[in-house]
């Protein structure tokens, strides 16, 4: 027994630095994507191709909330942690608020992330889950206005080829586009539940 532990704890602690440096960078590109002001960003329209055929936020019934996220598919640790806080923040709801929150996945990597690849990743995390992507020209106005930051990082000799630093936090919007909670960054959902309580009751 001794010996397992011996062998594995060099993964062990390997495993644990990783998910340090995902922290730290999830935080810091948080921080690259405040408002001057320590306000929310201006939020707006989304209409981009998705999983259920043209998304658009002003589809969305009076009373409904998306849940944005902004990352892409073959992101090794922040995005699916994200949207796992996603599933388990909306398991968390009774049956009436989850209808009324819908979880979006828009792709920053829209190279690689066609509707296909899209839909076979959301489906992982909840049939209620929706993948989105446009044009480099779409997702960079929509960047700008919700505040959010990527950039293409080659990687090597991967066989990835490049992967993609992002924004982390979980935008809560409307169907008219107003942004009206920003929930930073944590591998638990606590903070996205409390949160999500909050802006239900809120709206109600």
């Amino acid at each position: 027994m001794r010996r397992r532990l011996r062998q594995q704890w060099p993964w062990l602690a390997l495993g644990g630095v990783a998910l340090a440096a995902a922290l730290v960078l999830a935080w810091t590109l948080q921080q690259l994507y405040r408002d001057d002001d320590g306000g929310l960003p201006q939020g707006g329209p989304i209409e981009l191709s998705s999983t259920v055929g043209a998304f658009s936020l002003d589809q969305l019934d009076d009373g409904q909330l998306a849940v944005v996220f902004f990352g892409y598919t073959h992101c090794p640790d922040v995005c699916p942690m994200s949207l796992s806080v996603m599933r388990q923040a909306l398991a968390r709801l009774d049956a009436g608020e989850r209808q009324r929150v819908v979880p979006l996945l828009i792709s920053v990597d829209p190279a690689r992330d066609d509707l296909e690849r899209l839909r076979e990743y959301v489906g992982f995390f909840g049939p209620q889950f929706i993948g989105a992507t446009g044009s480099q020209t779409q997702l960079a106005d929509i960047a700008e206005r919700y505040g959010v930051f990527w950039r293409k990082v080659e990687a090597g000799d991967s066989a990835m080829g490049y992967t993609v630093d992002h924004s982390a936090s979980l935008l809560i919007v409307d169907n008219d586009g107003d942004i009206l909670e920003r929930v930073m960054y944590s591998p638990t959902p606590g903070l996205l539940t409390e949160t999500l309580d909050q802006v239900l009751a809120a709206t109600q």
